[in-house]
């Protein structure tokens, strides 16, 4: 919050197109923003690290500019049943506009997506593989190392939806091997309306662009325009300065924590949790138990047995923000506790 009241109260300027004191100060913030990325995922250059303005839209750029370029009739994109849905729709958007056909990953027992079953939707027809690094539903975490030299086998290209991973554990680019991978900055203590795409600079240079306009050109004729060298060539238009800078910020923030600690402890949090939750008499949890798997998120989707979800979501909302004006005035009062109803005499 101080870095954008900084920045708007101090420098608040366009990037890259201006000459001036503030537009020099506010173009060095916010590349200086992109290297502090590229550094939190190793990225191998800045310029694999493209802003956007969150995930979402970074998926979206992957699927019109690489997908409408790359795929075909008979092509094969293969994701998993347990994507978000923001990694599935555009997907759909281009099958429906090349003709490629769309293959799902089921689960296993252990409601995690089945390895077994990606390897053997795995062909020559495949062309682009869409996962996540840990899923936000299940709380499971694949191998994406294993599935980007699987899927490298068949010549598919690897997009790696890592917005519940980026923040809560070290991520290696260049060891995880994708060829992108997303992830959105209000999940990592930082704005909202800013996220980014890390891409391979090499596929990134032989991407058309995704939007028109702003930075995104080297020169503009009546009739054509030539294209600017990534990432300046996807981020058409005014920028979300001040946001870019903010997630700066906030990877300073967890840096100085250390990602690695923060993973460790999250862990711990997450074992609580579950242990916690499955104590509960009739508590479906969701995704693999954390003694199966040590990379189990700390979150747990979960259903209570006759109960909507919907009215165990507001009963917990009313006693976290009313449960001491309850106690203090009402002589009899239904609250939900941790574990279990309580009747409050």
């Amino acid at each position: 919050m101080k870095t954008l009241d900084e920045y708007y109260r101090s420098y608040n300027s366009n990037v890259h197109r201006g000459i001036h004191v503030l537009s020099a100060k506010a173009t060095e913030a916010y590349e200086g923003a992109r290297t502090k990325v590229a550094n939190f995922v190793n990225a191998a250059d800045s310029r694999e690290i493209v802003f956007t303005r969150n995930a979402t839209e970074a998926i979206n750029l992957v699927a019109y500019s690489w997908g409408l370029s790359n795929l075909k009739q008979g092509d094969e994109i293969v994701l998993t049943v347990a994507e978000h849905h923001s990694a599935i729709v555009p997907w759909q958007f281009v099958s429906q506009k090349t003709g490629a056909t769309l293959k799902y990953v089921g689960l296993t027992k252990e409601e995690v997506p089945d390895i077994e079953q990606f390897k053997g939707l795995l062909s020559n027809k495949t062309k682009i593989v869409v996962v996540h690094h840990v899923s936000n539903v299940l709380g499971s975490m694949l191998p994406i190392e294993d599935i980007v030299t699987w899927s490298n086998r068949v010549g598919a290209k690897v997009l790696v939806d890592a917005c519940q991973s980026v923040p809560h554990m070290p991520v290696d680019v260049q060891k995880l091997g994708a060829d992108f991978l997303v992830a959105s900055s209000h999940k990592m203590c930082g704005p909202t309306g800013v996220g980014f795409l890390h891409g391979k600079l090499d596929i990134l240079s032989s991407m058309e662009p995704f939007l028109g306009g702003g930075e995104m050109i080297a020169d503009v004729f009546q009739d054509k325009s030539t294209y600017a060298e990534p990432p300046s060539r996807f981020e058409a238009g005014t920028p979300a300065i001040g946001e870019a800078i903010g997630l700066g910020a906030a990877i300073d923030y967890l840096s100085q924590i250390g990602m690695q600690k923060i993973h460790e402890y999250e862990k711990e949090l997450a074992t609580y949790l579950y242990e916690s939750l499955i104590s509960v008499p009739n508590v479906r949890i969701y995704g693999p138990a954390p003694c199966k798997t040590d990379h189990r998120a700390p979150l747990c989707s979960f259903n209570v047995e006759n109960v909507h979800p919907t009215d165990i979501a507001e009963i917990l909302d009313l006693q976290v923000c009313c449960v001491l004006p309850v106690a203090k005035y009402c002589s009899h009062s239904l609250i939900l506790a941790p574990c279990s109803f309580i009747w409050i005499e």
